[in-house]
């Protein structure tokens, strides 16, 4: 079934950009898709001007107009760029953002990038009009406890079950724009190494990461390098990313990598395959996948440490809302440029995020990256991030540094929830 979908073509007619650590991000953004767009460089620190937040940081870019950016490129890693205006990402308006520190790879590996997106032929407009109908539940809700997705048009929606998985149905999940109907094959050495970059470019759809067959070692989240966790199934928020590095049997053959959606049957992957091996047809549905979970999260180590500093102060940010009305929030407020709170520059601040709802939200702040440092009343050494999921009634604690002046965006990376009121801002101030 044909459709229409965006999509960011980068220089060299490929989708997204690659360029080196220290380079000047310089990139003129030309808006060919026919209504106002705006594109925000995830995993970047730009100053707010440059953030790519429609009316917050800059006005969109009109149809047939471009606009000119230009910065410091200073983060390396796996990161992505993406609209931010309206419901654009659900148009797959969104690509990998690649920055490597040496032009040279400093292992003797391939390297593959994977972005994961969820996928409807709806309007994302319609869906978002019906979550937003009421009528006692939210349309197309599935339950918790993987027991799969409801259809958009039914009414209520699922039971509350120690939490809800899913607001959206969707059609399909791919991997590379692919389905597992026809999936993308990588040709791979007999014994070789490859480090998958992983991107969960989905909307709504948290996913697990399962290398089947193979154990890896995820060596970094968002972008930012970890101490090595070896396992086969990895989980992987919205707007997440993970580096995940393989060795190849020496015996050579074809080995599926499957991503899968929690709560749903679906599934989307790729195949690594040595040359001759045959590739098997691989079932587009599976049993429905677990709540993604913090698990992990509570055992990854980062490997750059925050200068030693005292927290400055800490804040308290509930995530609120989910009513049959479908409005949610931040501290009460819905609004999307209201001011969450204020800091001041140089200060360290913790934010205790507690999660009042019955759906987890991929919590992004922008500008600036932060280290988990508790999970629930558990506190850790945690792993560097720009997003962190925070279950259903869980408490999530992280800590950032003050250092990039401007009113920044910070909200949940779940599209529906963002454009239903889960968005706000924390913004600079001189006062005392």
């Amino acid at each position: 079934k044909a459709v229409r979908v965006f999509g960011l073509t980068g220089p060299r007619g490929k989708p997204g950009v690659d360029i080196l650590l220290g380079e000047k991000f310089l990139l003129r953004l030309e808006n060919a898709c026919g209504e106002d767009t705006l594109v925000h460089w995830h995993g970047h620190t730009p100053p707010v001007e440059l953030d790519g937040v429609p009316m917050l940081s800059q006005p969109p870019v009109p149809a047939g107009r471009f606009y000119d950016y230009e910065f410091v490129n200073t983060r390396s890693g796996t990161h992505w760029m993406h609209s931010h205006m309206g419901l654009q990402e659900q148009r797959l308006l969104a690509a990998p953002l690649i920055v490597r520190e040496t032009a040279e790879p400093v292992f003797e590996e391939q390297e593959h990038v994977v972005m994961l997106n969820d996928f409807t032929f709806r309007d994302p407009a319609e869906i978002l009009a019906e979550l937003t109908s009421g009528g006692g539940g939210h349309a197309g809700h599935s339950a918790g406890g993987g027991m799969g997705n409801m259809d958009h048009s039914a009414a209520g929606g699922g039971t509350m079950m120690g939490g809800m998985l899913n607001d959206v149905t969707y059609d399909a999940y791919l991997a590379n724009d692919r389905t597992l109907d026809d999936p993308e094959v990588v040709a791979v050495q007999k014994g070789g190494q490859i480090r998958l970059r992983i991107i969960n470019a989905a909307a709504a759809s948290n996913m697990w990461i399962d290398l089947g067959a193979l154990e890896g070692e995820l060596i970094a989240v968002d972008g930012n390098a970890i101490h090595p966790l070896r396992g086969s199934r990895f989980p992987l928020a919205v707007a997440q990313r993970a580096d995940i590095r393989l060795r190849l049997p020496a015996g050579g053959g074809s080995y599926p990598v499957l991503f899968l959606p929690e709560g749903a049957g679906q599934r989307a992957g790729i195949v690594l395959a040595t040359a001759g091996a045959p590739v098997s047809r691989l079932a587009r549905e599976g049993e429905a996948a677990a709540a993604v979970d913090l698990s992990q999260e509570l055992i990854y180590r980062a490997v750059a440490e925050l200068p030693h500093e005292p927290v400055t102060r800490t804040e308290m940010l509930m995530l609120t809302g989910g009513g049959a009305d479908y409005v949610w929030g931040l501290n009460g407020k819905s609004g999307m440029h209201d001011v969450i709170f204020t800091v001041r520059q140089g200060e360290r601040v913790a934010v205790m995020m507690h999660n009042m709802t019955m759906m987890a939200h991929p919590m992004h702040l922008h500008g600036h990256y932060f280290k988990v440092v508790a999970i629930g009343g558990r506190a850790i050494d945690g792993a560097l991030r720009d997003v962190v999921l925070v279950p259903p009634m869980e408490t999530v604690t992280v800590v950032f540094d003050a250092d990039n002046p401007g009113t920044w965006a910070f909200h949940c990376h779940h599209a529906y929830h963002m454009a239903s009121g889960m968005m706000g801002t924390i913004a600079y101030t001189s006062a005392a």
